[in-house]
């Protein structure tokens, strides 16, 4: 049985790999149990636009403190600890990840708009990520903003990011625009080497109590498969690029779904921050018994086989299909008891 992949130009041992989590990847140690586990690579967390900006505002104050004072301070420097720059803890992490593992390890940059930040993705080539993926974290919100524009910036974002970087790079994108499938092409021409579907905004609950706006995590559900599952489908085969998957993939089914729709890797994250690393081990294994059963021999037999490509009836993947859902679905309660 091969579970054997290729992503982002990388071999993976499967297609089982660990998105972007905190949780998941800012210890060493649970980096190294997730190898064990059977991740076949990890996306280690997002350093972020906000923090790689701030920490140069904090080193440029330091550098300058004092030297507008009397010429008797004119010498003073600050202690070495003053000069701590947080993203470059980042750099360290994949430095002690890339020595200590045996898998490919991906940076994350997570940003919105164009900027300086954008010459971190050379940092983190050097030190030694295997490849750099590009989350572009932007929720327009000015009515004055159109569409085009807000498009324009996701490819400049990226050819910026592909001019300091040699490494692969995949884009992160996002489920809301017009034409997804443009976009997709217009990313790949732009120089992506992968798309990940799909970033997911988290959006604030309110306290009617306390009359504040609060941050809130919900994990996703396998419900939220559907969606990365049905434009991985249609894009499949028509876009020069590697895709993969995020949100909703809790089991080796899920999986299973993934790669017929043409996934080449498959990124967990919500079921083992509910079941444990160990987890991993499960969904591979079970993986491997479903493939044995239906008679495959490796996951490359399974890619693509139910995308839109692949499809008797191409328009089953469209407007048909939601002809269908709605035709066949039966409420739980009693209709006809309703109508009378």
């Amino acid at each position: 049985m091969t579970l054997t992949t290729t992503y982002l130009g990388l071999t993976l041992r499967s297609p089982l790999v660990v998105g972007a989590a905190a949780p998941l990847s800012e210890d060493l140690t649970v980096l190294k149990r997730l190898e064990e586990a059977g991740a076949a690579a990890i996306v280690l967390h997002s350093v972020f636009e906000e923090q790689i900006r701030q920490d140069m505002l904090d080193l440029n104050h330091h550098l300058e403190y004092g030297t507008h004072s009397f010429a008797e301070a004119l010498t003073y420097f600050p202690e070495p600890e003053i000069f701590h720059v947080g993203a470059e803890h980042y750099l360290e992490h994949i430095q002690q990840a890339k020595r200590d593992l045996g898998i490919p390890i991906i940076g994350s940059l997570n940003g919105s708009s164009l900027g300086g930040w954008v010459d971190y993705a050379k940092n983190i080539e050097q030190a030694g990520a295997d490849a750099l993926e590009l989350n572009i974290y932007w929720i327009p919100a000015d009515p004055d903003l159109s569409g085009a524009e807000v498009e324009a910036q996701y490819v400049e974002i990226l050819k910026q990011v592909r001019a300091q970087a040699t490494i692969p790079v995949a884009v992160k994108l996002s489920p809301f625009f017009s034409n997804t499938a443009n976009m997709a092409k217009r990313l790949c021409d732009a120089g992506a080497d992968g798309l990940v579907l799909f970033n997911r905004f988290y959006q604030p609950d309110l306290d009617i109590e306390a009359l504040e706006v609060r941050p809130q995590i919900l994990l996703s559900t396998p419900q939220a498969l559907r969606l990365p599952m049905h434009w991985i489908g249609l894009l499949y085969g028509r876009i020069d690029a590697d895709l993969a998957a995020t949100s909703g993939i809790h089991s080796a089914q899920d999986v299973v779904r993934l790669l017929m729709a043409g996934a080449t890797a498959t990124q967990i994250v919500a079921a083992l921050l509910r079941h444990g690393v160990n987890h991993l081990r499960t969904i591979e294994q079970d993986l491997i018994d479903w493939l044995t059963e239906h008679e495959y021999d490796s996951v490359a037999q399974l890619r693509g086989t139910l995308s839109q490509r692949h499809c008797p009836d191409p328009s089953q993947f469209e407007r048909v299909q939601y002809m269908k859902t709605l035709q066949t679905y039966h409420p739980h309660w009693d209709l006809a008891e309703e109508r009378r």
